[in-house]
């Protein structure tokens, strides 16, 4: 954007210019247009379950507005809420949790952008292991910090080995997403524990997102505030698990010393997170867990049939152990993962380019299975007729 008043200088602040569009929510968005102007789309890109929320969710909601709780709630959320998640992160997680040191936010996202400018100062590095959802790095650019990648390779399966050596006296966070976006990745215990034992020798964060944990194929879930607690900040939050996407719905616990200073940054960002998707997220965790299972089985059988459609056309792809995303390496067919999905996009295949998580991920190309089968093998097929063109 130009200047104004003849001025030279942009009139958008230098935070806000250093960062890009979020590429997946602009993939995401591309197809709703596309579909809502009558043409045919397939739409592998996006990063939400297309299951309804599960029945019980929605009554809780529904009770809650007949009952009347439909005001301001406090900022750190309903404590009805706030202590049904130390109970799941007690059970679970092996957090030793308090309602004092949680935080109700609208979403998991916001939860980390608060995280990561309450943390980072100018000059400050953050860890980020590639390839990494795309929010982390932007956080990081507008708080003034330095991310600092970790490259995986496909050969390791996407794990973290070596993280260690980036740590520098200016590294303040480390961000580990397990199952992780895109990769499907999940990271074993031992990893996990070593980041967490480094926090504690080094003095620095770690930033657990777990917003995919319950959907793990293969491989264990360790939390890091397990191990560190002093030194853990984890999100999560109710979008993947509960396909509760719009309902806004995430938490963040930390030592209550952390949480008090995020709550300076909620507060003047948001009063508190929706009522109504408060109750529902209440009736979510004290109410059955099977809808839970039974999604992930579903996309544990999409995993497989996404797998096998893909070996079929001969495109490498390691398998993902968690999450619903493959990141498939589409370089061996002549194209970086861009162009391929500008080819895919003009076939109305909608996928995210791998560049987006990352300059690493530049030979590769996101596929979301939280679609149906029928969907992934259309959208396969289509992938198969552009690359041996």
């Amino acid at each position: 954007m130009g200047g104004y008043g003849g001025a030279e200088e942009s009139i958008i602040s230098r935070r806000v210019e250093s960062i890009e569009e979020s590429a997946t929510l602009k993939m995401t968005d591309l197809a709703r247009a596309m579909k809502a102007e009558g043409k045919d789309v397939i739409s592998l890109s996006s990063g939400e379950p297309d299951f309804d929320t599960p029945s019980h969710i929605k009554e809780a909601a529904i009770r809650a507005l007949n009952e009347g709780h439909t005001h301001y709630t406090p900022s750190m959320g309903i404590p009805e809420l706030r202590e049904a998640i130390c109970e799941k992160l007690r059970r679970e997680n092996g957090i030793d949790a308090e309602p004092s040191e949680v935080i109700v936010t609208p979403g998991a996202k916001h939860a980390i952008f608060e995280a990561v400018t309450t943390l980072v100062d100018e000059g400050d590095e953050v860890i980020l292991i590639g390839p990494a959802w795309v929010t982390y790095e932007a956080c990081v650019r507008y708080a003034g910090g330095k991310a600092v990648y970790v490259n995986t390779s496909p050969e390791e399966g996407y794990i973290p080995y070596d993280v260690g050596e980036y740590i520098t006296p200016k590294t303040k966070l480390v961000i580990l997403n397990s199952p992780c976006n895109p990769s499907g990745a999940v990271y074993p215990p031992e990893v996990i524990r070593e980041i967490a034992e480094l926090s504690i020798d080094h003095g620095f964060f770690v930033l657990s997102d777990e917003i995919y944990e319950k959907i793990i194929y293969e491989g264990k879930h360790l939390s890091a505030g397990s191990i560190a607690p002093e030194r853990t900040i984890t999100v999560n939050g109710f979008s993947k698990s509960y396909a509760m996407t719009g309902w806004r719905l995430g938490y963040v616990h930390s030592n209550e010393d952390m949480i008090h200073q995020m709550l300076k940054v909620h507060q003047y960002i948001q009063a508190c997170a929706s009522s109504i998707s408060q109750w529902a997220a209440l009736g979510a965790l004290r109410g059955s867990q099977k809808c839970v299972e039974e999604m992930r089985e579903m996309y544990r059988k999409r995993r497989d049939v996404l797998m096998d459609e893909l070996k079929k056309i001969g495109v490498k792809c390691v398998r993902p152990k968690g999450a619903f995303y493959a990141f498939p390496d589409v370089s061996s067919f002549g194209m970086d993962g861009n162009t391929l999905s500008q080819k895919l996009l003009e076939r109305g295949v909608i996928t995210v380019p791998g560049s987006s998580f990352g300059e690493r991920g530049k030979n590769h190309i996101r596929i979301s299975f939280s679609a149906s089968v029928e969907n992934i093998k259309k959208g396969i097929a289509i992938m198969k007729n552009v690359i041996e063109r």
